[in-house]
């Protein structure tokens, strides 16, 4: 299929504006500026309530934002990991997504701000993600949850959510209901077609993922570590039933639809949804192009049936 007319629009525009730097050509905090230009915050997106607080944290407070549905509940709760690499991405570049899951699912939307490298690499992500999805968990009747707690992530996000959901196995808990993989980051190969087919253009590059690899795991020789490639577990059995979502033209297509096909023949309820025409991070776009609507809505029903 071709790719979707509003993104092809989009792009005819940023052609016609000038070459762009690469991200990562970038100052780091050149790039996490560009990243929130990018993804900012939508206040007229609703949502019945959003509070900003700290949670202990394995380096210290750690900023979290819970996003709280109308009604008296109780609600399933969703840890929601933000995309970037590991390396840019925060609150605010989640934040739309968060209003519009919180409210369309009728779920409490608990998204982390975990540390980032490279002032902070591997495994400082992965401690800092546990260590909310433990707290979330021991703060359920406080959240008004209904006992049902899934995780969910884009991208580096969707890497921690179902890296979560390894760890919630091995370590015997906290017990989850469902995973939802928005493009994940699954492994370290970066030599399937879809890396190939898709190299430059789409939004993400595979110069840009070689790039974020190299600054949040320099050692190569780590990279199959399962809390890095989630694809290179021994084993993915008695993991949380999962959403994988995939899109066309994403570097990272193909590893999603290995990670499914890996997550169903162990015995894990998959469902994975492969988007057409569509390019990475296309939920950035949710709330204005019509592509992005209909996959989008479709997720939040999935959502909302296993954990409401």
């Amino acid at each position: 299929m071709p790719l979707a007319a509003e993104y092809q629009a989009r792009f005819e525009a940023l052609a016609q504006a000038g070459p762009m730097p690469s991200l990562s050509d970038l100052p780091i905090q050149d790039a996490r500026a560009v990243y929130r230009a990018i993804r900012p915050v939508d206040p007229s997106l609703p949502v019945f309530n959003v509070e900003d607080r700290s949670i202990p944290g394995p380096a210290g407070d750690m900023p979290i934002r819970i996003y709280r549905p109308a009604g008296a509940g109780p609600f399933g709760i969703l840890l929601y990991f933000h995309g970037g690499g590991w390396l840019i991405g925060d609150l605010d570049t989640s934040d739309s997504v968060c209003r519009e899951l919180s409210t369309l699912a009728s779920l409490v939307v608990v998204s982390v701000d975990y540390r980032l490298a490279p002032e902070h690499r591997f495994p400082a992500a992965v401690d800092d993600s546990y260590a909310a999805t433990c707290w979330v968990a021991e703060h359920q009747a406080e959240l008004n949850g209904n006992g049902k707690l899934g995780t969910a992530g884009e991208s580096a996000g969707g890497n921690l959510a179902t890296v979560m959901a390894l760890l919630a196995r091995d370590r015997q808990g906290p017990t989850l209901a469902h995973q939802c993989l928005l493009y994940p980051v699954v492994d370290s190969d970066l030599s399937r077609p879809s890396y190939v087919d898709n190299a430059q253009g789409y939004i993400l590059e595979t110069a840009t993922m070689q790039w974020f690899w190299d600054t949040y795991c320099p050692a190569s020789d780590q990279r199959q570590d399962p809390r890095l490639a989630p694809l290179h577990a021994e084993s993915l059995a008695g993991l949380p039933p999962a959403l994988v979502v995939t899109a066309e033209f994403d570097p990272l297509r193909d590893e999603g639809t290995v990670y499914g096909a890996a997550l169903e023949a162990a015995g894990v309820a998959t469902q994975h949804i492969n988007c057409s025409g569509l390019v990475h991070d296309f939920f950035a776009t949710a709330a204005i192009f019509d592509c992005s609507r209909g996959p989008f809505l479709k997720t939040v029903d999935i959502l909302r049936k296993h954990l409401n």
